[in-house]
């Protein structure tokens, strides 16, 4: 039986910035929705082309670009995968500037903006940047699938591992996405990193969820440097597998930690590199506190895209999980993996630190709740009214 839809939050964005921008970038890991969304998006605009830049027979398409996108004027083109071609986006250019209208170009790719130097550079001005991360929570409540939080927080947010027929079944596909994204996806970006080296750089990382990245050590374990430890890092980030969560540095008189926390971005990925296989399971590992951040932090940022993400500690031990950063506008949120979350006098030391109004303690529970004035207990499936 096949899945339904999910509706993407993401969806009435793109369609915005089409309006607006004669160019727009989805960008996201493989397989979290890229190409089924952009297939339901551009089936709305009449004539849409899709090229899937993976098959031989579209990138051959290509290879008089001009030609080809002159024959088709006026329509919108979709290029998947873009990062396949990153010399497209010299001819890209004069083609954008001769038609002079919005909505021409929709790219989809599996790599950040730091690895697609050639848009950002080329297309400047000319080009929108939207983030499409795995399925969160709230895009599972509403849509028809009957998915419970455990099973979302245990599986991930893939759709082919969340949707999976069975628990088998999604970790095989956990574990096959792992191997393809070491042994194929990783040398397609032009990076030779021996597999089995990136693959401990990434359960190493899984072991430390949640906690201050320590290139040197880490490094030393593995026997590189710390340079080389950052730069496997900042791999994993820029292909949307890790988050390096910066530290939140305000002007005061005070010790503050300005090392960045790092965190696995799908806790199915995070459970299969800790070859955490049931629920049962993970509720004994130690990382399952870390796990359940990660689950609420990513539904948090995803539904708040436009404000910029950061932790807050200092050295005397006042710790905030997530601070959330709008021009002068801030919101803070703590992660607890209980249904009777309590919090720390750190937690609330770094409220009035930071002279934060509001703030929420995401946890596992069945409905919100105050602890004190302006701020709330709250489960996932609030997080989208948050604010």
């Amino acid at each position: 039986m096949q899945a339904k839809y999910i509706t993407r939050h993401i969806q009435p964005e793109i369609h915005e910035s089409l309006l607006d921008f004669p160019a727009v970038a989805v960008l996201g890991p493989r397989q979290c929705g890229k190409s089924t969304l952009a297939k339901r998006i551009i089936a709305g605009y009449p004539g849409a082309i899709y090229l899937d830049l993976e098959k031989p027979a579209d990138l051959a398409k290509l290879h008089e670009p001009e030609l080809f996108f002159s024959q088709h004027s006026g329509k919108l083109v979709c290029l998947d995968e873009v990062q396949r071609l990153p010399d497209i986006f010299t001819a890209l250019r004069s083609i954008i500037d001769e038609q002079k209208c919005n909505g021409q170009f929709l790219f989809l790719g599996s790599a950040s903006r730091d690895l697609i130097r050639q848009s950002s550079e080329t297309l400047a001005g000319r080009i929108a940047y939207l983030e499409l991360a795995s399925l969160s929570y709230n895009e599972i409540q509403n849509s028809e699938e009957s998915i419970t939080l455990n099973d979302f927080w245990l599986k991930g947010g893939f759709p082919d591992s969340l949707l999976a027929r069975n628990s088998r079944a999604s970790r095989r596909w956990r574990e096959n996405f792992i191997r393809t994204f070491l042994e194929r996806d990783i040398p397609q970006l032009g990076f030779r990193i021996p597999a089995p080296t990136l693959r401990r750089v990434w359960q190493m990382c899984a072991h430390d969820q949640g906690r201050l990245l320590n290139s040197s050590k880490l490094g030393s374990s593995l026997g590189v440097s710390h340079t080389t430890f950052r730069s496997y890092i900042d791999l994993l980030a820029e292909t949307y597998m890790l988050r390096i969560l910066p530290p939140y540095i305000p002007n005061m008189k005070k010790r503050l930690v300005k090392s960045p926390k790092i965190y696995l971005r799908d806790s199915g990925i995070l459970h299969s590199l800790l070859a955490i296989d049931t629920f049962d399971d993970l509720m004994g590992h130690p990382v399952f506190g870390a796990s359940w951040e990660t689950v609420a932090m990513e539904t948090v940022i995803a539904n708040f895209p436009e404000w910029e993400p950061f932790f807050y500690r200092t050295a005397a031990g006042v710790e905030i999980d997530l601070i959330l950063k709008r021009g002068s506008r801030k919101m803070a949120f703590e992660f607890k993996a209980s249904t009777a979350p309590k919090v720390t006098k750190g937690f609330w030391n770094g409220l009035n630190d930071l002279n934060i109004e509001k703030a929420w303690v995401v946890a596992p529970v069945q409905e919100s709740y105050p602890i004190k004035e302006n701020v709330l207990v709250c489960p996932l499936s609030e997080i989208a009214t948050a604010s």
